[in-house]
């Protein structure tokens, strides 16, 4: 650990002892959630989705024609193709097969995704769809204009606390978007988050007991001392190719970090890629980020460039978040220290962590400058220029239970050094009532907790709704 204790680590010291308690009845050696050992990135498993097909078809008034079906079909295959993470079952038409004899084969299923093909009023489609439903696996109903006036029933499912998204377009591209958030859940499941020297955050996300139980994800505790056995393990010459080769070679420029210091956090990056591997992880987060052997920034950094998730300053509840935006739109988020301008209806997003790839692991790098951590001006960290007039997403899922969420837009970068390293600034529709609805009353907690946000590129707040209902989470807008 280093002997330079900054703010952060002051503030989080509490809290991680505690959390390191509460995480330490979580076995390291649970079995493996997915993927093969040595596999880099890890994989998960295929998101298995049931389609059923609801419906008279043919050529008779408002029922759907019958090579619809194979259309649909072709299309999902499409989707298959295009995420490579689900797989659809199933396919049968009703009538004529009876649903009774679909409903036991929904139990390998993790969703079910409904084409309402025609039906007038609470008839027999109707009563299928419920019986589907009623087994409580997440599904969505989609809907086409002239597919009978049996919609008007549908809304009610919601009402009722059912986990139903629906789909009443002719956008084929609305199950696309679906489907995607039918994988969260999921991929939650088998997930597992190695948190170092303990979490931060709120109290139901530091336990890992609640976390198992709520979602299903597993927490690995890792002490500070294993990590610098890794990092030790590490081959000096293998870390300088991994500086050379996505850092020093890609930065706009280096500003205050020696060579050496760069080829230090890239042997932790290395030593952390091991670690992940052993226990098959697809999350990190540490409250020794600022610590020894090496900060976490470019480790981070390179996590979420790769499509997986590392979060700085042990903020489980912010990893959480990652983890979600990552299953259901493939996109890194960016943990922030905000601060508002009301004088612009602005609200200020900084940090020294941040991801390169912010479109996703396809996606084209932003330039990136090397500098040293803002709070020790130590270490290395990174400059990030974000791209002016991108929507972004501001969330954090809170308490297990509720998704904090507001947008934005990204209209000035600064580099000022009274904050840290990467900076933009986000135009939202009212910075003054935003600031005095800061965790929208619900959220309690230390600094950390208050304090973080992620930020995310592109507008998801109707698809996060949806997520909502899907998962059984609240969503609360602040401002």
């Amino acid at each position: 650990m280093s002997d330079l204790i900054n703010r952060r680590e002051f503030l989080g010291a509490s809290a991680a002892g505690a959390g390191a308690v509460i995480m330490g009845t979580q076995l390291a050696n649970q079995s493996a959630a997915a993927g093969q050992a040595g596999e880099w990135p890890p994989r998960l498993p295929a998101v298995k989705i049931y389609k059923v097909y609801i419906g008279r078809t043919g050529g008779i008034y408002l029922s759907r024609p019958k090579d619809e079906i194979a259309k649909f079909d072709k299309y999902l295959a499409g989707i298959e193709r295009k995420l490579g993470d689900v797989k659809f079952t199933g396919g049968e038409l009703v009538p004529p097969t009876e649903v009774e004899k679909i409903l036991p084969r929904l139990r390998d299923a993790d969703g079910v995704l409904i084409f309402h093909l025609s039906g007038h009023g609470g008839g027999a489609p109707k009563a299928a769809m419920d019986r589907i439903i009623d087994v409580g696996l997440p599904t969505a109903v989609f809907s086409q204009p002239f597919s009978g006036h049996g919609w008007m029933y549908f809304p009610q499912w919601q009402k009722d606390g059912k986990k139903v998204i629906l789909l009443p377009t002719s956008d084929f591209s609305e199950i696309d978007r679906t489907v995607g958030l039918m994988r969260v859940g999921p991929h939650l499941r088998k997930t597992r988050i190695i948190v170092v020297r303990g979490p931060q955050g709120t109290a139901a996300a530091c336990s890992a007991e609640m976390v198992k139980k709520r979602l299903g994800v597993d927490v690995i505790p890792i002490s500070v001392e294993e990590t610098v056995k890794a990092h030790q393990a590490i081959d000096i010459k293998a870390a300088e190719e991994e500086a050379k080769k996505y850092w020093i070679s890609k930065a706009k420029k280096i500003v205050e970090p020696s060579r050496k210091e760069i080829i230090n956090s890239a042997r932790f990056y290395l030593a952390m890629k091991d670690m992940m591997i052993k226990h098959r992880a697809r999350a990190v987060t540490s409250s020794n980020c600022m610590g020894g052997p090496a900060k976490g920034c470019l480790t981070f950094s390179k996590l979420n460039d790769l499509g997986l998730v590392g979060a700085c300053e042990g903020d489980m509840d912010s990893t959480l978040t990652m983890l979600m935006f990552n299953y259901a739109f493939g996109i890194p988020g960016f943990i922030t220290d905000p601060v508002f301008d009301t004088s612009e209806d602005a609200l200020i997003h900084f940090h020294c962590t941040s991801a390169t790839k912010m479109d996703g692991p396809d996606g084209k790098r932003l330039p990136f400058s090397i500098r040293t951590q803002s709070d020790s001006e130590r270490g290395v960290s990174l400059d990030v220029e974000n791209r002016i007039g991108q929507d972004v997403t501001c969330a954090k899922f809170i308490n297990l239970d509720s998704m904090l969420i507001s947008t934005g837009k990204i209209y000035k970068i600064t580099h000022d050094e009274l904050g840290c390293r990467t900076q933009f600034w986000t135009k939202v529709d009212d910075a003054r009532k935003m600031y005095h609805n800061w965790g929208a009353g619900i959220l309690k907690g230390g600094t950390m907790a208050l304090l973080h946000r992620a930020v995310f590129y592109g507008d998801h707040m109707d698809d996060m709704k949806n997520l909502g209902v899907l998962m059984g989470f609240n969503i609360v807008k602040e401002g």
